[in-house]
């Protein structure tokens, strides 16, 4: 599972990337640890894809102690309902992920997008999907399909 991972790259490129809005984002790049902000790009009614500032991790649920940073079982009732809500998706950008004892990147392509939910409990946060310790990498292509279509297609990506 990724611990930790790296968005060495400022706002404006992310949004470039995702084709999103920056938005007034002002990252400037740097790694994100759970518990720290980082920025997500989400849905915005008005305005289309737009990146905004989250924390990464997740209130617990009710007997939890730790604030969750990943979304592993899709059919748990604690997702499940974020999950079937489009609005609530989101695009993780990241340029690195620590798993499995060590950084990975694509140079191919610099930023990388993973799945991911959003909430707006007591502070908007943010949760990736990850699968046998890696986070779920979107494809460019699979981007619109991963904020927009009905959950059982999305989550094909996941599964793939």
């Amino acid at each position: 599972m990724a611990s930790a991972y790296r968005l060495d790259a400022d706002a404006a490129q992310i949004a470039a990337v995702l084709g999103a809005d920056a938005a007034g984002d002002v990252w400037m790049g740097g790694p994100v640890a759970p518990g720290g902000y980082a920025p997500v790009a989400i849905r915005d009614k008005e305005r289309g894809r737009i990146l905004v500032p989250r924390l990464w991790g997740v209130p617990p649920p009710p007997r939890g102690e730790h604030i969750v940073t990943h979304v592993r079982n899709l059919d748990s009732p604690f997702w499940i309902g974020t999950l079937r809500h489009t609005q609530f998706r989101c695009l993780v950008p990241m340029t690195a992920f620590h798993a499995r004892g060590g950084w990975m990147e694509d140079r191919a392509r610099p930023v990388l997008a993973a799945a991911g939910i959003w909430r707006d409990s007591e502070i908007p946060s943010f949760a990736m999907l990850t699968v046998e310790a890696m986070p779920v990498i979107l494809k460019p292509q699979d981007f619109g399909t991963w904020l927009h279509a009905d959950f059982k297609l999305a989550r094909r990506l996941a599964e793939s």
